[in-house]
């Protein structure tokens, strides 16, 4: 059966393109009748017109539709609505879907940037709600969903406004919703990604083709209509045939033993358990802290292995005048650090009490919102900010239904613009001292919600966002973010917990964990995330995704395909569910549903066409590539791979050792010119799909010219059919060009996504070493060599020849769906293999597989072991433990004279 909304009223923002006109064309065609409300801006918010909603709403009446048009921004959400009631008589669904960005980095940010996006995203969206919510109560019936966006779940670069905005929808829906479930007013929150004017400046033109609105629609149909009863306060990814929901997932945690041993160094020896996500916990509320205490006073005394200190280091906490703000200072002064201690009233006494024991503070008297007066209280009287602990606040909690504009303005302003004020006053010292730890406190009420927190709720979860997205920025800078949703008795909680719960939930019970992430000592991996902590607990909380639903890309989709498929697209299958942690998780997923259509596409590609294009490849006569050369450009190279000023053989070319680094060879071999386009010789080609898979170098010349003149051919080898995908294989011989002596020889695979089924071998039919594998061996490493990338590393690298802009530019690398721009991989393979030759010497080949990315500035270890005339190693990010490269081998030259 159809399901249709004849006799309903929809009111939609930001309607006049995109998403929001396929939600208003879609339901008018359902028999719905539509306000369609657009305020005519650009996409950065810049002016008005009616002209877009006109537009929508003449097509929808040229079809035999409802609609009316409405231009008000969504703060006149109250005019909106009227809108529904004059032209319709009631309200009963409301998508909130208007939006603007003002992207920029968080450094060059203005307060009028900020201000303009959470004003529409964060604002609006309350006011829209809140003028419908009254309507809907009355009538005992509403659909409201929110759209939030993977900026918002994850955080992006570049969006530190837009993803607090997004974010800020989480802990405001999830509050709707338990708000409005006993009047059958249902809210969800949708982040969907899909072709619009916010994405076509951030996605290439063939993956928008597969974004279309219309993708969207079918689940925001069935989640507003009156069929919905199985679906409130729950997340939704959705876009290019996919559609799962996100749920929130929480660690076993560490449970400490509440006396004067629960301190920074014991949660650090216990942190492994703080992470530990075996038998998690899927919850909608907070733990049972008043249990958890009980528990931890039957442990034994903690165990610390490591000493946590602060001295030579500087801290800023707000609302330090008391409770945790108090607990924070204090602890912070105790082991060395110099505190600023803000709070609007009255921090002197706190300053006294670090002042008596001969610890070092200043007080800085002020609302939490003057973020520059409080940072220049630190640089005026220490000369630095290395820490800021967000933890200022104010209550005022009211049922939605009676909230007014000034609770939600006042909430907002002290919890989330505060945030964002002292982050951006102190964000700039950080960055030029390499150096930052930020806490910022968000809460169990808005992780899951809470009746009566609607604006808690949005700004706490604000806070999230905003948080992962600086922590994405700052990473490079040494700079660490981190949320903490601390549960203790405080005069904010007072009001809201029994005496007995306050007393037992000391805010010394969470300081410790607060200031391990404040420390030199917080766990590198540790930014971006969120931690729950009370009563000698902490536990990191993070999202799970369930498999959900690849809907196929060559039919249209309906809400009836939808609603069909429901039990699966919010199933959390054991080992199907996944934990994404960023923006590009939810793009790879989306794209591997496009390239499953393009793999299954009706019309099946002429195997015999692509078999005779690749044989006529093999049989191409390679041209020859030059390459001329100098002793600045060996210089480059080394400098490019980590060669540092203390290696003169490797930087200065009259030291009587001169020489160029072996993975050199990387650089003509695969520069050269190819008789061969790939997009001619496989089905669905696209580069976006190119992946590096393995190189095999040959040395076959030493020592290695460091200057002249090299000559270099390509060819292809073969290429592989693997079903999906396909594995082109290319070899490149080069030459002295003086002496025409063999120097080089690469042999490298490129995995191309979406390009399988064309007929071809599956596998090589010869071996060689080129097609060896070596994986790592079952006992330790016989060295590890350890080596810190520079911030710079990428940008070094590319002068050697790759100008890829995926390595230099952010907006390149987010749209290509990985994140902030990575390393080269082959710079990472330079880098390996220098390790390499610096223990063992000089090698004949080296092969390798690339396994993961590098970001500049990361660090990388390399785990080598010795077998015979072999070396076998693996290369490894140390922040994250990931391996990058794998099943790597060199043959080393063990002839006499041949150590470099």
């Amino acid at each position: 059966m159809e399901l249709r909304f004849d006799g309903q009223v929809a009111v939609v923002t930001g309607t006049g393109s995109g998403l929001g006109k396929a939600y208003a064309s879609f339901l008018a065609a359902r028999g719905a009748s539509v306000v369609v409300n657009d305020v005519g801006a650009s996409l950065g918010g810049e002016g008005t017109s009616s002209k877009a909603a006109d537009e929508v709403v003449q097509e929808i009446t040229a079809q035999g539709g409802q609609a009316v048009a409405n231009y008000d921004s969504v703060e006149q959400g109250g005019n909106i609505i009227d809108a529904a009631l004059n032209a319709f008589g009631r309200v009963d669904i409301l998508i909130n879907n208007a939006g603007i960005l003002r992207d920029v980095s968080f450094k060059n940010m203005t307060d009028a940037q900020w201000d303009a996006v959470i004003a529409v995203h964060v604002r609006g969206a309350y006011k829209t709600t809140k003028a419908a919510w009254a309507h809907f109560r009355k009538q005992r019936y509403g659909r409201v969903i929110l759209t939030s966006s993977a900026a918002g779940l994850y955080g992006n670069f570049g969006q530190c406004n837009y993803s607090a905005a997004k974010a800020g929808m989480i802990g405001f829906g999830e509050t709707l919703a338990k708000e409005g479930a006993k009047y059958n007013i249902l809210t969800n929150i949708i982040a969907p990604i899909a072709a619009s004017r916010m994405t076509a400046t951030v996605m290439p033109a063939e993956v928008l083709d597969h974004l279309a609105p219309e993708w969207v629609v079918p689940l925001v149909s069935v989640l507003v209509h009156p069929k919905n009863d199985f679906a409130n306060g729950s997340i939704f990814e959705v876009g290019g045939g996919h559609i799962s929901r996100i749920r929130w997932e929480r660690a076993r945690g560490s449970l400490l033993r509440c006396d004067e041993t629960l301190s920074p160094d014991a949660v650090l020896a216990d942190w492994a358990a703080v992470n530990d996500f075996y038998n998690a916990d899927y919850p909608t509320t907070t733990v049972d802290l008043v249990a958890k205490l009980k528990a931890a006073q039957q442990l034994p005394r903690n165990y610390a292995a490591e000493n946590v200190r602060f001295d030579g280091r500087v801290a800023v906490v707000t609302g330090g005048g008391a409770g945790l703000g108090r607990a924070y200072c204090l602890q912070l002064a105790r082991f060395g650090a110099s505190v600023v201690v803000n709070d609007l009233v009255r921090p002197d006494a706190v300053v006294q009490e670090i002042r008596a024991f001969g610890g070092t503070a200043v007080p800085s008297e002020s609302s939490a919102e003057d973020g520059d007066a409080i940072i220049k209280t630190a640089i005026d009287n220490f000369g630095r900010v290395d820490i800021v602990i967000n933890n200022a606040g104010i209550l005022r909690d009211k049922a939605f239904q009676n909230m007014t504009d000034k609770m939600w303005d006042e909430v907002n302003n002290v919890h989330l613009r505060a945030t964002y004020k002292c982050c951006k006053a102190a964000y700039p010292y950080m960055v030029k001292q390499k150096y930052g730890r930020i806490v910022n406190t968000t809460s169990t009420s808005g992780i899951y919600g809470n009746y009566g927190q609607t604006n808690y709720a949005a700004a706490k979860t604000a806070i999230i966002g905003f948080s992962r997205a600086l922590a994405i920025e700052g990473r490079k800078n040494n700079i660490q973010v981190n949320c903490i949703s601390p549960s203790a008795g405080t005069q904010l909680t007072q009001s809201v917990l029994s005496e007995e719960v306050v007393r037992s939930r000391r805010p010394d019970y969470v300081a410790p964990i607060v200031l391990l992430l404040s420390s030199d000592k917080a766990p590198t991996a540790a930014s971006g995330h969120i931690f729950e902590a009370g009563c000698g607990w902490q536990a990191r909380t993070k999202f799970q995704r369930s498999n959900g639903v690849d809907f196929a890309l060559n039919e249209p989709l309906t809400p009836e395909k939808v609603f069909a498929r429901w039990k699966d697209i919010v199933s959390f299958t054991e080992g199907k569910a996944s934990h994404p942690e960023v923006a590009s998780d939810l793009r790879e997923r989306i794209m591997a549903n496009i390239e499953k259509a393009a793999g299954s596409q009706e019309s099946a590609p002429d195997t015999t066409q692509y078999l005779d294009l690749i044989q006529r490849a093999k049989d191409a006569e390679a041209g020859e590539s030059r390459m001329v050369f100098s002793d600045k450009d060996t210089i480059l190279y080394n400098l490019s791979i980590g060669a540092t000023s203390s290696q003169l053989p490797l930087v200065y070319e009259k030291d009587r050792h001169f020489h160029i680094l072996p993975s050199f060879g990387v650089i003509p071999g695969t520069l050269a010119s190819r008789p061969f386009k790939l997009e001619d010789l496989v089905p669905n080609y696209s580069y976006k799909m190119l992946l590096h898979g393995e190189h095999f170098l040959e040395i076959r010349k030493y020592p290695i010219p460091t200057a002249g003149t090299l000559v270099s051919s390509c060819r292809l080898v073969d290429i592989l059919d693997k079903g999906k995908a396909a594995v082109a294989i290319i070899g490149a011989l080069t030459k002295d060009g003086t002496t025409g002596e063999e120097v080089f020889y690469n042999e490298f695979s490129l995995f191309i996504r979406g390009s399988g089924g064309f007929g071809g071998p599956a596998v090589r039919s010869t071996r060689s070493d080129a097609s060896a594998v070596y994986p790592a061996l079952g006992r330790k490493p016989d060295a590890i060599v350890e080596e810190k990338t520079s911030p710079d590393q990428a940008a070094l690298y590319r002068l050697n020849g790759d100008r890829n802009p995926l390595h230099i530019d952010s907006s390149v690398s987010h749209a290509a769906g990985v994140g902030d721009p990575i390393l080269h991989g082959l710079c990472t393979f330079g880098i390996t293999t220098k390790h390499v030759v610096s223990r063992f010497g000089r090698i004949k080949n080296i092969k390798v597989r690339f396994v993961g990315t590098v970001l500049p500035g990361q660090t990388l270890l390399t785990e080598i072991w010795k077998d015979g005339n072999m070396v076998v190693f693996q290369t490894r990010v140390k922040d994250t433990g990931a391996l990058c490269i794998s099943d790597g081998g060199a043959k080393v030259d063990e002839a006499p004279g041949a150590r470099l």
